[in-house]
């Protein structure tokens, strides 16, 4: 039982650096190595950042679809209600 405890907390406390992915660049004595570092941390944030293009076409394509979908409950309206 202790020997799979130590194992389960030898695993946890192991595994916790490995999480810890973000290079700490303030540590870094030498200044061109540490400038480096800013710049990878800096490009890696700017594309996570980075929205997925969106083209055109498809922004009036999804406008022409909603359009559509409106005329045909606006046509289901009129309908349901002759004269009311």
């Amino acid at each position: 039982m202790k020997f799979i405890l130590s194992a389960v907390l030898a695993m946890m406390f192991g595994a916790a650096p490995a999480l810890a992915a973000v290079e700490q660049c303030r540590f870094i004595q030498a200044k061109p190595d540490r400038e480096a570092c800013y710049q990878r941390q800096e490009a890696e944030l700017a594309a996570k950042r980075k929205p997925e293009k969106t083209s055109d076409t498809t922004a009036v394509e999804q406008l022409k679809q909603m359009r559509q979908d409106d005329e045909a409950v606006y046509q289901s309206l009129r309908s349901i209600c002759r004269g009311c």
